[in-house]
């Protein structure tokens, strides 16, 4: 078994991992990054759609023409990275000693690392996690699944589509479907309010005449080879099908687009804490796990609207690595609680010391409008239209603010109704 060594190794090279490991050789560390693929690049190469980019690179890209835009970065700091390579285990050694072992095309590698960055993305929900019954014919796709085929293969999957889920990628799906001559025929969405950006709810359903149905369920699949209809039903408060609602709806393709779940797998073997909340890691600040050194960034830490989110997620990560490097571990520091007040539903990070410059991430609950986010301990305050589940609240506090709650015992973030 081949051994090598560096100060840092990145898992998954999509965006988040990409942006890691170019700001980690901007920063002079010997990095490499790892992906199982046979390509770099991640969700972006699959997004033949706009609006990439805008906060990142100030230009409304397609996801391909902003990946690329990432790779002639990589190119020109020259990251080292690892093809077709399956992470099968990593081990802590020590706070400052991690082995990661990896079956590539070439042979087994032990690779020995001092920090860890892990941008290993999400994975989508499933059936059987949302609860439908019936038939498990052919014709039944994630949304992921669908886009990779039409975007990548030139396969469109079937030509009577029902959605299920209103997330963003969802959305964009449908758009895509009708673009290429097939029936959106419903997207069915169990919350009462939809799960995408409004911006996707308007150019991807209204601007096609496509229905969203709000507080609906798809309770069940029909059909035997194929794919033949779905059942579908309102929902109560309570989020549980009325029986007497139900009705039919015609179909040759059920496409999932239920949610993403951070994708921990490989961490939560040595020991991670998870957010029950976010399903993602517990971090400081620096996006630091409980296990010293090792870092994550991206959808693996919180599921992002924007991808410009991942990158600049990817980017303080390896910033957190330098700063772990530099002082053999993070120092001892009087660690301050983020605390989620009213209707937040989590808040990333979830400790921070008020030594530097703090980005928030944070969702809200339940839709509201004419609210002030607020963060009563140092005075910070932000006027806001609306407020949606679907769309991240982002706070960037300076190091300057953070001092006036020195003497706080903790950080809380709050939505609260307009004066």
């Amino acid at each position: 078994m081949l051994e090598l060594n560096y100060d840092g190794i990145v898992i998954g090279a999509g965006p988040a991992g990409i942006a890691a490991a170019i700001r980690a050789k901007e920063l002079g560390l010997k990095v490499v990054l790892i992906e199982n693929r046979d390509l770099l690049g991640g969700i972006p190469l699959q997004c033949v759609h706009p609006g990439f980019g805008l906060h990142y690179f100030r230009e409304d890209l397609t996801g391909t023409e902003f990946i690329y835009r990432l790779f002639d970065k990589m190119d020109k700091v020259g990251v080292e990275y690892l093809l077709k390579s399956h992470v099968h285990s990593i081990e802590f050694i020590a706070h400052n000693e991690k082995i990661v072992n990896v079956i590539t095309p070439k042979g087994v590698l032990s690779l020995k690392a001092k920090t860890l960055i892990y941008t290993a993305g999400a994975r989508e929900r499933h059936m059987f996690e949302i609860n439908i019954a019936g038939d498990r014919p052919a014709g039944i796709y994630t949304a992921g699944e669908a886009q990779i085929l039409m975007d990548m293969y030139g396969i469109i999957p079937g030509k009577e589509i029902v959605i299920v889920g209103s997330g963003d990628i969802g959305l964009i799906m449908a758009r895509r479907f009708a673009l290429e001559g097939a029936k959106v025929k419903a997207v069915i969405e169990l919350m009462y309010y939809p799960g995408g950006l409004i911006r996707n709810v308007v150019q991807c359903l209204q601007d096609y005449n496509i229905p969203l149905y709000l507080s609906h369920a798809v309770t069940r699949v029909v059909g035997k080879k194929r794919v033949e209809k779905v059942v579908v039903a309102k929902v109560d408060e309570k989020l549980r099908p009325i029986k007497e609602t139900e009705f039919e709806i015609p179909c040759d393709t059920v496409v999932l687009a239920a949610g993403l779940i951070p994708n921990l797998d490989m961490l939560e073997k040595i020991g991670l804490l998870a957010d029950p909340y976010t399903r993602g890691p517990i971090v400081n600040e620096f996006l630091e796990t409980n296990i010293p050194g090792v870092f994550v960034a991206g959808n693996a830490l919180v599921i992002n609207d924007l991808v410009d989110y991942v990158v600049e997620q990817g980017e303080l990560a390896a910033e957190g690595a330098r700063y772990f490097l530099e002082n053999d571990g993070i120092p001892t520091m009087d660690w301050k609680p983020v605390v989620k007040g009213r209707n937040i539903r989590f808040v990333v990070p979830h400790y921070v010391s008020g030594r530097r410059d703090v980005t928030f991430y944070a969702r809200v609950q339940y839709p509201e409008k004419n609210v002030i986010v607020t963060i009563p301990e140092v005075g910070w305050r932000m006027k806001m239209f609306n407020v949606r589940p679907a769309e991240m609240v982002r706070v960037k506090l300076s190091k300057r603010l953070l001092d006036g709650a020195s003497s706080a015992e903790k950080i809380s973030i709050e939505v609260a109704p307009s004066e």
